[in-house]
């Protein structure tokens, strides 16, 4: 049965009317395109200095295209380069390519194949908002790639703001965007759980964006709004990457719409290698559905609500119905509480605490879900940053969907015929 999602890299046709060629083009899997190849390809990157009034045309185009983040958050991409722009200090655009959730991989394939694209995105942020430095976070899976693609372009001269690559931190938490400024700045990447600021006092301001909205970003400068939304839905336009993992034939990442069904991201991957019980959507801070439920919805957040789930990050795990969704959920709970930054109680305990009655309840042991329930209730909303949300959020998806395994365990049977391990909670090597 397939698990993971390595480093493969299927990029199916798109649909008629949507983008070509996309964030990431059919090069040889595994090689990134060098900078005559992507010059070739998109052409050159239109300059965005110049005067004020130019800029904020362009910023306008980028909000007139609609494009939000692909890190998970969707906030609007032109609200954060305005914010930046209007700050009174020296500025810094930091490329978020950490990854360090260990089910996700666009980010690295995508820095690793087109890493030219989000120079090219961080470059264009750099300008538009007059930041003097553009830095570029990223997994060490792509460093060598993201390194060899900078210095091209520095002998080539080819950028008119400096570009700094630096290895991300490793760990789950280090990705979150707080934690991605600290290590940019030379500390700890340690999340606050407040997001950089774009203006005022503490931190130099910083935009700090995932490196695939920044890819978009590069191709939105070059061919404008009404290309991007040639593709997508009115409110979610362009096409997302989207990691496949779990039980499907071919786990990897896939340009995708939004919009288009759950069923037919499955499709991408070749189809489901066996029968799906459910699918954890958005990734690890994401929601459990039942499989029945979401097949026939779109893939989008308006498509997904009514089941409160959301695209999030562009992860989507299929849990097979041999597989036991108590015993997957326990692992996972166990990773992010291992994950914690260790900076409060509620991650730190609570977490921890919550963890261990699914470890006990997956073991055969009774599952006291009005006390998890209080316990997830506790830990929400009062950590030092997000980590306990996500998580509780994920497990409280669990407790609904899984209701009927709980009970099973409690009696000391399980419906699962495969064992554990579906979803990973370890980084792959480097």
């Amino acid at each position: 049965m397939s698990r993971g999602p390595g480093s493969q890299c299927l990029l199916p046709r798109l649909s008629a009317g949507a983008p070509s060629p996309g964030l990431l083009p059919g090069q040889a899997p595994g090689r990134p395109a060098s900078l005559h190849e992507h010059l070739a390809l998109h052409g050159g990157r239109p300059s965005c200095d110049g005067s004020l009034q130019r800029r904020r045309h362009l910023i306008g185009e980028v909000e007139r295209a609609g494009l939000t983040g692909r890190g998970g958050a969707a906030f609007p991409t032109a609200v954060k380069l305005r914010a930046l722009a209007s700050a009174p200090h020296a500025r810094v655009v930091i490329a978020n390519g950490v990854e360090g959730e260990p089910g996700s991989a666009k980010d690295k394939v995508l820095l690793t194949l087109a890493p030219h694209l989000v120079i090219d995105g961080a470059v264009s942020a750099a300008e538009l908002t007059g930041a003097t430095e553009a830095v570029i976070v990223t997994h060490p899976a792509a460093c060598a790639a993201v390194r060899r693609a900078v210095g091209e372009r520095r002998r080539a001269g080819y950028d008119p703001v400096p570009v700094r690559v630096l290895a991300a931190a490793r760990g789950f938490t280090a990705g979150e965007a707080s934690a991605v400024l600290n290590w940019a700045e030379g500390n700890g990447a340690v999340p606050t759980g407040r997001p950089p600021r774009l203006g005022g006092r503490g931190h130099r301001p910083a935009l700090v964006q995932n490196v695939e909205t920044l890819a978009h970003l590069a191709l939105i400068m070059r061919h404008g709004a009404s290309w991007f939304r040639s593709a997508g839905t009115l409110a979610e336009p362009g096409t997302i990457l989207v990691t496949m993992l779990g039980a499907v034939q071919r786990p990897g990442v896939y340009q995708a719409e939004p919009g288009m069904r759950v069923s037919g991201l499955l499709q991408l991957a070749g189809g489901a290698s066996a029968e799906p019980a459910a699918l954890l959507i958005g990734g690890y801070f994401g929601t459990w559905v039942p499989a029945a439920e979401v097949l026939p919805l779109p893939f989008s957040a308006a498509g997904l609500s009514p089941l409160g789930a959301r695209p999030g990050a562009g992860v989507v795990a299929v849990l097979p119905a041999a597989a036991c969704g108590l015993a997957e959920t326990a692992r996972l709970a166990r990773y992010l509480a291992r994950s914690s930054a260790g900076q409060c109680g509620p991650c730190v305990f609570g977490l921890d605490a919550i963890a261990r009655e699914l470890e006990q309840a997956a073991a055969g042991g009774r599952c006291d879900l009005p006390r998890v329930r209080r316990w997830l209730r506790d830990v929400t909303g009062r950590g030092a940053c997000r980590h306990p949300d996500g998580t509780a959020l994920m497990v409280a998806s669990a407790l609904r969907v899984f209701h009927r395994e709980i009970g099973l365990h409690s009696r000391g049977r399980c419906s699962a015929t495969a064992s554990a391990g579906i979803l990973p909670v370890t980084d792959p090597p480097s």
